[in-house]
This record gives C-alpha cells, structure tokens and sequence, in this order.
C-alpha cells in the first residue's frame, strides 16, 4: 500500500473569477501551473488543460517525479509559497495555480483548479450543468469503489477477510463503469467530460500503482472487463491523455512512497502504456 509524504502544506485556495471585479480573472498569459505528472491530481489538471487546449493561453512547468527537497517539498516552488505564505515553514508542493503579475499562488487545491479551468478559459465545456450530479458521482465512485478499495485489497497487514471484501467493492465499482461504456463511448454519452479524466487517471493509477500489491487472482478479475480497459487503451491514444503519462516518473513516486509489499500482480500489467507514450513521441 502507498503511504502519503508528509504534508505541511497551507490552504491556499484563490478562485479565478468572470471579470475584472474578482482579484484573480481569466487574462491570457497571467497564470502558469506548476505540476508533477507522476501525481494523480497533477495529471487530471494536465490531460484537462490539453483538452481545452490551453497551451499557449496558460503555460504549465513540469517537476520532476519527486521533490528535490525532500519532506520540503520543491525548491523551484519555494519562492512561490513563501510570498504567498508569510514565512512559510511547510512543503512546497505541486499542483499550484501561480499568478505571474504578482509572483504569487492562486491555488493548490485540484478540484478547484480543474473547475476554475473548465470554467473560466474557452474551450470544450467538459462539465456540462446538466452533468454536474454525474460527473460528482463518477468521482466519487472512483474514490470509493475503486481507489480506496484497490488500496485496501492490497494490505499486507490486513486480514483474508477485509482484502476480500475490498476486492468485492473494487470489482463492483469496475462493473458499473464496464455497463456504461458497453452502450457509450463515453461514461456519459457520446463526449468526453471531466467524468472521463477521473476515471482514466483512476484506471492508470490502478494498473501502474495499486496493481503492484495485488495477487494474481485479483488482477484476472479487475482484467476481466473488457469495455473498461478498452477504453482506457483508447484514451491513452488521444493525444490529450497518452501523453502526459510520465511511466517512469510513476513508478520512481510509487516506489519510494511504498511502505508495502510487491505481489504476484506486480507482473501482470494490464494495459501496455508505454506503447502509447512511444507512440505518441514518434508523433
């Protein structure tokens, strides 16, 4: 199972609003996001900021898979929190929202970046309001069917009993998602939304992290949907997706965040995602 680094980081969470009344409003050129792409938040925000093809309006440097400064975070990231945060004694951390006219962060927080960018920049509405309930159940579906019990399935100190269980509720969780995507491209229809990149980033982080702690048994099972990893192999495709997948920037996270042990599933990848990260740099 993975463990979280240290977090010291403080609620820095700014809005961008319509117009020029709000303190922050959506100006080109004013704003740069700062992510890992080794990170689940960071790669949601990227692979959105790509399909709203964001990339000559708001600019985005990439860090390394992991921090240079240990449990204090980033260095390049340093000055940013510390005119934002007085003194600023915790982890500098990616993702951050910055604002180049005043050398400050907007935001930290990943849910209200990815709304502020959707929301407040031209491009393909990948949040409709008819979908907004959708959207918040296939996120919290992914959370709670499929991330958390992935997690607990692969504990090493948990009992039979309790792995089995969250085994169940993951391939529940992964059943639903199959049913939709039998009857559309789509987990809501026939266009992406931001329901697609919860769930895309939830199927790599399964393959490529949870996986490596799960018995073969149990990644047969979590293989056996076909409509899902289908899908999942077709959006690595998109350009939008594929590549941004930072393969080796995820396993170096992984595995020095790690505190449990490697499985049999370890071996037994699901989707070939370095396929489409070649394909898409002979592109």
């Amino acid at each position: 199972m993975s463990a979280s680094f240290p977090s010291a980081v403080p609620s820095l969470r700014g809005r961008i609003g319509r117009d020029d009344r709000s303190g922050y409003y959506p100006v080109p050129h004013r704003y740069r996001l700062h992510l890992v792409l080794s990170c689940p938040d960071s790669l949601r925000i990227a692979v959105t900021h790509s399909l709203l093809g964001l990339d000559d309006t708001l600019p985005v440097t990439v860090l390394p898979a992991l921090p240079d400064a240990g449990d204090a975070g980033y260095l390049a990231l340093r000055p940013l929190y510390e005119a934002s945060s007085h003194q600023h004694r915790g982890a500098a951390r990616p993702p951050v929202l910055s604002d180049s006219w005043s050398g400050r962060i907007v935001s930290t927080e990943p849910t209200e970046i990815l709304t502020d960018l959707v929301h407040r920049f031209p491009g393909p509405d990948l949040h409709p309001g008819a979908a907004a309930g959708a959207i918040e159940a296939v996120e919290q579906l992914c959370a709670r069917s499929i991330n958390e019990p992935a997690q607990r399935a692969g504990r090493a100190d948990a009992d039979p009993a309790e792995r089995a269980a969250a085994l169940r509720t993951l391939l529940d969780g992964l059943s639903a998602v199959e049913h939709r995507l039998a009857a559309h491209p789509y987990l809501l229809g026939e266009e992406l939304t931001l329901a697609d990149v919860e769930l895309w980033v939830t199927l790599v982080q399964l393959d490529t992290v949870h996986r490596w702690h799960l018995d073969a048994g149990a990644v047969h099972r979590i293989a056996e949907h076909p409509w899902l990893w289908a899908y999942a192999r077709r959006l690595a495709g998109h350009p939008a997706f594929g590549r941004h997948l930072d393969l080796d920037g995820i396993a170096r996270r992984h595995h020095a965040r790690c505190q449990g042990k490697e499985a049999a599933g370890a071996a037994m990848q699901i989707v070939d995602w370095a396929e489409h990260t070649r394909a898409h740099s002979r592109t």
